[in-house]
């Protein structure tokens, strides 16, 4: 295991991602297809009941699989000769029937969506985890007033809950996505040498071996990758909307803005040389996961093009690839929920921050109200002038406007960030009332 594995990783994942697990799987798609063959009549029951049986992991010896991979170029190869081998002790009848008309693929794929559900579903209780959190967040600051940021500067007054709000809609448009994914997805692979069939892979035992699976039977799909790169591609926006929300907690965390914070901890976001330091370290490992995943998902959809019907090293790039994709998204998951569950938000150094401009952040609202008036052009140029003027004196732009226009009525409401948040309250509450969240009067 690499010394960062539980640092870019999910660690309630770790099971999941273990020799032991993948080599379970392998050997359940091996048992659930003898009992297929089976209940059809291509082999005996006795003879399905023991290979079954002895498609337990504690019989394989794992260190030696991996060792001979090299020789097979697959897991599938020296998995059945062990597995074989451990049958033909028990009852020799019996070993006659391991992977009867099956190929290496066949297991090796029904094995990995095997995997990909089981992570999905704890991926889909995480993204729930992490819609509510954010449900919360965005309910606590629907009217908590912050300056709205474009390229880096300072544009307008908006409401934190206008972001957190976007955070929220991603994650949920991640839900929906996830649920879509799924239709296609879980399908067993099983079509025998070139995805023919024969004999003994048939409809029928396509059918009875996905239904134990809780799979989908399927037309072979061996050098079809698109419902995989599907799952790929959710990743990648999965990971890339989890490094946006980093990328927002760290910019906002900066020693000039110190507007929010990650959550304290003893020994979290310190310096090995700066005892002052409250540094993002949550962020930076999610931001992380989410520069890394993009060239994982590239490398999927690079090796769509298979060969044929099985492809020579576009089918194998696949294998660790995936997993890797996989684990990193699932660790940036994890952290981003802890991330929004503990974020620490002060409202005061908001409003602060939205004065250091000396009312430039007002200058649309001004042009506006000004070109009833004047007209839009002229508003403009006018109150333009004033921001120049505002920057050369060192002065408060209301001042400056209301020496050049004294004709213009209200402008101290104008300069009030309650008044130029636009639509920010209600666009949020109306994106609430979707998870049935109430207001407080």
């Amino acid at each position: 295991m690499s010394l960062y594995a539980n640092t870019f990783n999910a660690l309630e994942l770790t099971e999941l991602f273990s020799d032991r697990y993948a080599v379970a799987m392998l050997l359940k798609v091996e048992a659930e297809l003898a009992k297929a063959q089976a209940s059809e009549g291509i082999i005996p029951e006795a003879a399905a009941k023991i290979i079954a049986d002895c498609c337990v992991v504690d019989a394989m010896d794992i260190n030696s699989l991996k060792t001979d991979v090299v020789l097979g170029g697959n897991v599938a190869i020296p998995l059945v000769k062990q597995l074989t081998k451990i049958i033909k002790n028990r009852d020799f009848e019996a070993s006659k029937y391991v992977h009867l008309g099956a190929t290496s693929q066949d297991i090796i794929d029904t094995a990995t969506i095997l995997t990909t559900k089981d992570y999905l579903e704890w991926m889909e209780a995480k993204l729930k985890a992490l819609q509510q959190v954010l449900v919360q967040t965005t309910k606590d600051h629907v009217k908590t007033i912050m300056i709205g940021r474009t390229l880096l500067q300072q544009a307008k007054p908006m409401t934190f809950g206008v972001k957190t709000a976007g955070w929220l809609e991603s994650c949920s448009r991640n839900l929906s996505r996830l649920g879509h994914l799924k239709e296609n997805l879980y399908s067993i692979q099983l079509g025998g040498a070139v995805g023919s069939g024969n004999a003994h892979i048939t409809t029928e035992v396509q059918e009875k071996m996905a239904d134990a699976l809780g799979l989908q039977p399927a037309f072979p799909w061996q050098s079809q990758r698109d419902s995989l790169n599907d799952f790929a591609s959710f990743l990648g926006i999965v990971s890339g909307s989890l490094g946006k929300m980093a990328k927002d907690i760290s910019l906002l965390m900066q020693t000039e803005v110190a507007e929010v914070f990650e959550g304290a901890a003893e020994g979290k976001g310190g310096s090995s040389t700066m005892p002052h330091k409250r540094n993002p370290v949550s962020c930076a490992l999610i931001l992380s996961n989410a520069t890394r995943t993009p060239g994982l998902v590239a490398t999927m959809l690079g090796a769509m093009p298979q060969e044929h019907e099985r492809s020579a090293g576009l089918w194998h790039a696949e294998w660790e690839t995936l997993s890797t994709l996989m684990q990193l998204t699932a660790g940036a998951l994890e952290k981003s929920v802890d991330l929004i569950a503990n974020l620490e938000v002060d409202k005061e150094r908001m409003l602060q921050n939205i004065e250091i401009t000396n009312g430039l952040i007002y200058a649309e609202k001004v042009s506006l109200q000004l070109s009833k008036s004047i007209g839009k052009m002229q508003a403009h140029e006018s109150v333009k002038k004033a921001c120049h003027l505002a920057m050369q004196q060192q002065k408060q732009l209301k001042e400056v406007v209301q020496e050049m226009h004294p004709q213009l009525e209200n402008l101290d409401a104008l300069f009030l960030p309650e008044n130029a948040i636009g639509n920010s309250v209600e666009w949020v509450e109306k994106v609430l009332r979707k998870y049935n969240t109430e207001f407080d009067d």
